[in-house]
Parts: structure tokens; sequence; C-alpha cells
């Protein structure tokens, strides 16, 4: 009799058993997300990653790739443009009927400091602006100071400086406005200079002069003596050279007599112009 009831026990507990077992795997059910709900988390993740985007640090890296790229570019057009020349040489080069290219070649002046020089000839005419005349002039690079043949030199004192007056040292040969062959000139000595000559040695006055030649006007300093006896009454030096001028001495009169009232025309200048080398010229 008690077998049927221990049957019903456990058929009662395998019922119970099943029914839990049942009800733990039942799934639940999946949330759901309304569309506003859905479209502010995906402005919310838009916002999120441009604000990761948009910093300083990632601009300029930007920038630079930027900055980088264009000078690539820049290099690869000017190498293209010189792939190009050079194709356009070998096309020449390859040519039957291409010419010979001639090449000149020039000294390049301003590497010496050349170029704003004027170039003088080994003789020129020159002008003493405030006597009003030309004379012909040689010129001595050997020579520190220019000098200008005078006569009848005579100092004096003016306004408690000292002075000289002269006449300029001239012969019948020297070329000249006659007008001022045996005027006074008269000018303050700027300083007296000693001068050693195999015949002794003399000191001589310097006096400032205004001078033209060719398109040089300057104040040039002249030593006075006589050089009546010499081929040129005029001696340019390196003191008036330095910075303006240099000397080609193959050549001679490269520029144009200067004119004043009394005086020949310029254009008679080549007939006055042949000189004879001088032996032993003194400075």
């Amino acid at each position: 009799m008690s077998h049927p009831l221990l049957n019903a026990t456990l058929a009662a507990s395998v019922i119970l058993l099943s029914g839990c077992a049942m009800q733990a795997e039942e799934p639940e059910p999946a949330p759901t997300l309304a569309p506003a709900d859905f479209h502010q988390r995906m402005d919310a993740m838009e916002d999120a990653l441009s604000a990761r985007c948009d910093t300083p640090q990632l601009s300029a890296e930007v920038s630079g790739v930027a900055d980088r790229q264009d000078v690539l570019i820049g290099d690869i057009r000017e190498v293209g443009s010189l792939l190009r020349g050079m194709q356009a040489r070998l096309d020449d080069l390859n040519s039957e009927d291409a010419e010979p290219v001639v090449v000149n070649q020039q000294c390049a002046a301003d590497e010496h400091g050349l170029a704003n020089k004027t170039v003088l000839g080994g003789r020129e005419w020159i002008s003493l602006v405030d006597v009003g005349t030309y004379l012909k002039a040689r010129i001595d690079s050997g020579a520190n100071t220019s000098s200008l043949s005078a006569s009848e030199i005579t100092p004096f004192e003016r306004d408690g400086e000292n002075w000289i007056r002269f006449k300029l040292g001239l012969d019948d040969k020297d070329v000249v406005v006659d007008a001022v062959r045996d005027e006074w000139i008269e000018a303050p000595v700027e300083r007296r200079v000693r001068v050693i000559q195999a015949t002794g040695e003399e000191s001589r006055p310097v006096v400032t002069l205004m001078m033209t030649l060719g398109s040089i006007r300057e104040p040039v300093e002249f030593t006075l003596s006589d050089r009546t006896h010499l081929d040129f009454p005029v001696i340019l030096g390196r003191r008036f050279l330095l910075d303006i001028a240099v000397v080609d001495v193959a050549q001679r009169y490269l520029h144009e007599r200067p004119e004043f009232p009394g005086g020949r025309p310029a254009t008679e200048a080549e007939r006055d112009q042949n000189d004879t080398e001088p032996d032993n010229e003194e400075r």
C-alpha cells in the first residue's frame, strides 16, 4: 500500500521540477529604443568624434602635410622643367643641321670692383675748371700725388693762412687756351711734400684744383713744380685714380677734350695728340 503513495509523490516532484526548468529557460524580452532616443545618441557620438578630430595638434599636422605636399609639387614641376630642357638640348645635339653654340666668356668685373670705375688711357685730356683751360696729362700709377707744371711760384698769407700764387708752367709746344698762359692762379696751400730726385731733395707745395676728365669731376691735389722741360704739364697719380678709375696703358685719349671759350674745338683734338714716348718722365 505504500508503493502507490510513493509513486504519486515522485510524479508530483517531477512535474514541479519540469515547471521550474521551463520557467527558467524563457528569454527576457529585448529592450526597445524610441526613434528620438536613437537620434539623440547618434548626434552625441558624432559630436564626440568631431571634438576628437578638431584639435590644435591635429590641425597643425594637417597643415604641415599640406605644406609638404606643396613643396613636393613644386620640386616635381622643377624637375620636369629641367628634364624638358635637357631633352631639348639632346634634340639639338642630335640634329644634323644644328649650328655650334658660341659662348662668350666675359670678365666678371663686379667681382674685382671694376664695374663702376672709369677706364683711362695712358694719356688723356683734362680740364682745370677754375682756370679755364684744357691740358694734356699722363696717367702714372707709379706716382702717389698728381703734379702740375707751375712757374713763378710765390707764397703769401691770406687771413692767417698760407696761400700760393703761380702761373702755369708751359712752353710753346703745350696745347692750352692761350688766354690763360700768363694768368695768375691763387690757391690755399694744403700741405707740403718732400720729393727726392736724382738731382737732390726739394719741398713742393700742394694745392687743390677742380679737374674734369671725361665724366669724372673731382677736386684733385697737385704738387707744384716746373715741368717745362718735360713732355706733359700734368701727371695724374694713384691718389686720383683710387676708387674711381683704372688705366689701360695700351690706349690713349679715350675721352673727349673739354672745350673752353678761346680754345680749340674738341673736333680738332686729334691733331694735337701726336705724342712722342717720353724717355725718363719725372714725377
